[in-house]
């Protein structure tokens, strides 16, 4: 079995975007696969979960009070390890949009308005596409909300007031941060990017560019003042990335974001080459604890489908060889 074929023979999620991004298939052929990811597999269980109040799990960033883990589908942190829960709305979203669910499906976008119309955040009770106080959150909100066709002007205007003079952004400026953070700017930067595809009232192209710059300057995770790297976590690889931030998820919003490959971006594609096993796939390496409603990977140390299609379209997009075999 070739590796395109292993990554394959899964969920719909993984395969219209490896027909997409590694296999060259027909546009109404990646179509028809993405067309299922609503309806069978992970997408159509997440779907399934949504509470009637709208929401996953009681909350908006965290489950209700009322919330218990209970039942086959909702699985403990891994290992037994604690942390924080990702079976809230939030959470919830971002791996509907990672699992690329058709927004314009039947299940889908009721789905979605019940979001809008009745799910608040616990900051202050504002209403969800109305975003919250924290970059890093109100990142996500906007790729969600653009994605699904959710107005989140308000959001986009609040992010470009609060970029930081060093080109990116902190969840951590209420409470008196000078300076940006990797993991706010890159959670930005991806919500950004959906709102500007999804053809947004405001220009957002250089608070984008000022974000990338901010990352590129470093390397990606390298301090700008020493070069030494920022937190060794960062070169290991996870799925979903929630909030956290590694070199496979900025190399990844650089593809997705287009154009050649800075050059600056060399020593990052360098660590994704440099974790090729031997039979062309990546492992899972840094789940980040918590309460999940059901795995996406088999777990850490073990053979990724989704770090492996992800590390494939980069290097690919790259021009440095993928060894699909």
């Amino acid at each position: 079995m070739t590796v395109i074929d292993w990554l394959l023979d899964a969920d719909p999620a993984i395969r219209w975007q490896v027909l997409r991004d590694l296999a060259g298939a027909p546009a109404d052929v990646v179509a028809a696969e993405q067309a299922r990811v609503a309806r069978e597999g992970w997408g159509a269980r997440l779907l399934a979960l949504q509470d009637d109040d709208g929401s996953w799990a009681g909350g908006a960033c965290f489950p209700g009070q009322g919330y218990r883990h209970t039942g086959p589908d909702h699985e403990p942190p891994p290992d037994g390890q604690d942390g924080q829960p990702w079976v809230s709305t939030l959470p919830t979203l971002d791996v509907l949009v990672e699992l690329g669910v058709d927004p314009a499906d039947e299940r889908v976008r009721p789905a979605v308005e019940a979001v809008r119309d009745h799910v608040v955040w616990e900051h202050e009770g504002q209403r969800f596409f109305d975003g919250e106080v924290e970059a890093c959150i109100n990142g996500r909100t906007v790729r969600a909300g653009a994605y699904f066709g959710q107005p989140v002007e308000g959001i986009v205007d609040r992010l470009l007031r609060e970029q930081y003079d060093d080109g990116g952004w902190n969840c951590e400026l209420e409470f008196g941060s000078k300076v940006s953070s990797f993991a706010s700017t890159i959670n930005v930067l991806e919500g950004l990017l959906a709102y500007e595809r999804s053809g947004g009232a405001q220009d957002v192209s250089a608070a984008r560019r000022g974000g990338e710059e901010y990352l590129l300057t470093r390397h990606l995770f390298r301090r700008k003042t020493t070069g030494a790297v920022v937190d060794d976590d960062w070169l290991l690889f996870s799925f979903p990335p929630r909030w956290h931030y590694d070199v496979l998820r900025a190399l990844d919003y650089f593809r997705d974001a287009g154009g050649p490959p800075d050059e600056r971006l060399g020593e990052a594609l360098d660590v994704v080459e440099r974790k090729r096993l031997p039979d062309g796939t990546w492992l899972l390496e840094n789940t980040h604890p918590g309460l999940v409603f059901f795995s996406l990977e088999a777990g850490d140390g073990q053979a990724s489908r989704w770090n492996t299609l992800r590390a494939m379209r980069v290097l690919a997009w790259a021009q440095r060889a993928t060894n699909p075999d």
